[in-house]
């Protein structure tokens, strides 16, 4: 009776699946033909991809209205998350995972004669974003969607994103991205939602009323991408502001003959939208910087305001209905801009509006290194927005006023955005446990002793809907297989496949499922790149934006003296490593791209060299992005998490490798202190000082120096690149690398050398031990569930936003 009823259901599934394909089958034919103007016969891959997307986005729709309607019919309080960065990579995989009907748009498309893979790798990523700032308000967005919180995401529509990242004679070499060349399918366009932001001008007084009066204003207008959750049950809304001149085309000029004139307002607005973090190192680039976080997040103020008075509530009812989240510094501003809409526009007093506004307000820092904490000149400032300045002048007298503190926002010339960030916030987070307290004790460590309880901890997470059920199909069917599909939605039950680990059934799958994954990356590399990696090696894996805290630089050491210890013992038992890199160092970052240039060329030497070419290879695709990391890593080994102990916030990056069974080498630094907490000591590889030694080892004379004395290996391989042997005989080309580590050092490159250097030959020694490696590896992602990111917000919503989900 139990098999036929089981033999019943599985037909009623697989009939449902078929009627389901056929209506996709139908919807994408429509939209090929009604929106695309193409026949079967005549479309190429860009037309099918586009009208499967438009097909996707109709069954989004649906839940989208759905959840608007509920919220607006219940007045739930809405979370309002801003951030410069969402870095959401390609989308139709994403949505096809979380409406759960990627085996019927698998057939559909078949059944069309078209290649599913094909269509998804046709689609471009999205420029949005840069590293994990970006991705995380990306998952973020997910896991809002998926526990059904009302919320919206707030970002800029960069016409060209970052850059574009292409190698030449080993350098970075920055163009334009281009993902806005053709259009994008997910958008809805909303010209009716458009908003004045100004610049510059002057501020008077009427009537007892500051009036600003700015002498430049471009418009902020919407698009709106629905965000879907799991199983399709709730959607969000992303909305992304471009910018357009008020008067679009001054026609008067063109009449004149004065055509460039004609076209400057739009030039101008366009300016703002273009690119994202702009060099500033220009006065004109600095000028730009923060005209772009002013009109982004004025914009979003505007519109959550307007939102909030059309429910009809009463202003001094804000903070109820409205909780505004800052990922990072950049969007700071959105203080000073609501206290000056609550006082200009709805005449609340002063007072009682940075009251309000902090109420609504809450930080997340992401960085423990003061440079990177935004400040801008005051005369910079001052001009650009002098309203707010006033306007911070008050919050500043009035904090200092209740506090007695001398801490100031304005000081030494500088406007100082995280000192307002966290004034104006009424809770900071940090995004691991370590990084929290360190916030309390290095950057704010006097604000902490002035505001004792307003810095907290939301470790970062990852959405396990990209990050594993949607990249790793193969670990994904073995995990299904093995412990059922509940994990999908609460990934701490991934605890459940502990059980099996010394099962050699399940290692032995958990093993195939790997080797797959680093074929599929091998066939990749060598169809775009056309290298060729053997997939019996370990994958070492450094992926994360170039900067020297995160270490690029001893990574590559230790490739050298390995090359070295290698070409003077060839014959001996050496483990087969292939040494993959991917990152992009901000075009402006000179040293970080001395570290990419000589990856590179490091790679091009040991790559030719026919002694060690078969146990040692390094690759460095170029252009790093979402979609290449969905390749890397669940095709990596070895996760390499190496930044300095006290300089990296959290990291995410560690979070998806270990997830899919790539055990880390790391220090205790960000969320690894946690990831190696949850996974065990005995399957993490730990090593390098702590950042209370590393503080320490800063305060000794000549560090660097006599590490570098004290390391044969190491002073043999910085001989090497001083003697021009990676780079065609120049002996100058890394002298800046050079000069840092024998002269400052301040990362402690040299300091940790030699521990990471022993540390990696442990992990040569493990990985040759197949049955203990598949152990810790498969350990790994049996105890990484804690790190979703469904679990990050269920904490902001309940210690932050006092935000419900709507179910």
């Amino acid at each position: 009776m139990v098999f036929r009823q089981n033999e019943k259901e599985n037909m009623l599934e697989l009939n449902q699946t078929a009627m389901q394909a056929g209506a996709l089958q139908n919807d994408i034919t429509r939209h090929l033909k009604f929106s695309l103007g193409k026949d079967p016969e005549h479309a190429g891959v860009y037309d099918w991809r586009m009208s499967l997307s438009l097909a996707l986005r109709d069954r989004v729709v649906e839940p989208w209205f759905a959840s608007t309607r509920k919220t607006y019919e219940g007045k739930h309080k809405r979370v309002y998350y801003l951030s410069m960065e969402f870095l959401i990579g390609r989308m139709i995989e994403d949505v096809t995972i979380n409406l759960g009907i990627e085996g019927q748009i698998r057939e559909a498309l078949t059944s069309l004669g078209q290649d599913y893979e094909a269509v998804v790798a046709d689609e471009p990523d999205a420029a949005l974003g840069n590293g994990g700032l970006g991705r995380l308000a990306a998952c973020f967005m997910d896991s809002l969607s998926t526990l059904e919180i009302p919320a919206y995401g707030y970002g800029i529509r960069y016409e060209h994103g970052l850059f574009e990242q292409h190698f030449k004679d080993s350098q970075q070499i920055e163009t334009a991205e281009r993902w806005l060349e053709q259009r994008h399918p997910w958008e809805f366009e909303r010209p009716e939602v458009a908003y004045k932001v100004g610049f510059g001008g002057h501020v008077t007084e009427a009537v007892g009323q500051a009036v600003w009066t700015p002498d430049e204003t471009v418009m902020a207008t919407a698009y709106d991408t629905p965000t879907v959750g799991w199983k399709g049950k709730w959607a969000n809304t992303l909305r992304l502001w471009d910018a357009k001149p008020v008067e679009l085309f001054d026609l008067a000029s063109f009449n004149r003959g004065d055509y460039v004139g004609a076209n400057t307002p739009e030039r101008l607005a366009r300016t703002i939208t273009r690119v994202l973090y702009p060099d500033d190192t220009t006065e004109s680039g600095k000028e730009l910087r923060l005209k772009q976080e002013y009109f982004f997040t004025s914009a979003s103020i505007q519109d959550l305001v307007r939102r909030f008075l059309s429910e009809g509530h009463k202003i001094d009812a804000l903070d109820a209905h409205v909780a505004i989240q800052l990922n990072d510094t950049h969007p700071a501003i959105a203080g000073p801009e609501l206290v000056r809409i609550l006082v200009d526009e709805h005449g609340v007093s002063i007072h009682q509006a940075i009251d309000l506004a902090r109420d609504c307000l809450a930080y997340t820092n992401h960085t423990l290194l003061p440079e990177a904490l935004e400040a801008w000149p005051e005369g910079l400032f001052a001009r650009i927005l002098p309203r707010h300045f006033q306007i911070i002048e008050a919050i500043q007298a009035r904090h200092q006023k209740a506090t007695g503190s001398d801490i100031r926002i304005i000081d030494n010339g500088s406007v100082k955005m995280g000192e307002l960030a966290f004034i104006m916030a009424h809770k900071v987070n940090g995004v691991s446990a370590l990084h929290s307290e360190l916030v309390k004790e290095t950057v704010f460590a006097d604000l902490h002793k002035t505001y004792p309880n307003r810095i907290l901890n939301q470790t970062n997470g990852i959405t396990p809907r990209r990050w594993l059920y949607s990249c790793n199909p193969a670990l994904r069917n073995l995990i299904n297989d093995t412990i059922g599909t509940d994990w999908q939605q609460d990934l701490e039950k991934l605890q459940d496949l502990n059980a099996h680990l010394d099962d050699a059934g399940f290692k032995e799958a958990f093993r195939a499922a790997k080797t797959a994954n680093k074929k599929h990356l091998a066939k990749w590399l060598k169809d775009r790149h056309d290298v060729t990696v053997d997939t019996s090696a370990l994958f070492d894996v450094q992926i994360k934006r170039i900067h020297e805290y995160k270490r690029q630089h001893m990574n590559i050491l230790e490739t050298i003296a390995l090359w070295n210890d290698i070409r003077d013992n060839p014959t001996g038992d050496w483990t087969p490593r292939v040494k993959l890199f991917g990152g992009k160092a901000a075009p402006g970052y000179v040293f970080a791209k001395s570290i990419i240039r000589l990856i590179n060329d490091v790679a091009r030497t040991i790559n030719a060299d026919p002694v060690t070419r078969d146990v040692l290879q390094v690759v460095y695709p170029e252009n790093y992005n979402v979609s290449m990391a969905e390749l890397l890593i669940p095709a990596s080994d070895l996760s390499e998490q190496i930044s300095t102990a006290g300089k990296e916030a959290s990291g995410t990056g560690n979070m998806k490798l270990s997830l899919n069974g790539s055990p880390t080498i790391g220090t205790l630094d960000g969320a690894n202190v946690e990831i190696r907490e949850h996974v065990g000591p005995d399957n993490f590889f730990l090593f390098g000082l702590t950042a209370a030694e590393a503080q320490i080892k800063r305060a000794e004379p000549g560090y660097a120096r006599r590490a570098i004395e004290a390391s044969p290996r190491l002073e043999r391989a910085l001989g090497q690149i001083g003697a021009g042997i990676f780079s065609e005989g120049d002996q100058h080309r890394y002298a800046d690398i050079l000069q840092n580590l024998y002269e400052h050092d301040y990362f402690l490159v040299t300091c940790d050398f030699d521990d990471y250097f022993a540390k990696q030959r442990e992990v040569d020694a493990v990985y040759q031990d197949v049955t203990r490696w598949t152990r810790m590896a498969a350990a790994n992602t049996a105890n990484m569930g804690w790190f979703s990111s469904d679990r990050t917000i269920r904490g902001y919503a309940r210690d932050i936003w006092g935000a419900q989900s709507v179910s």
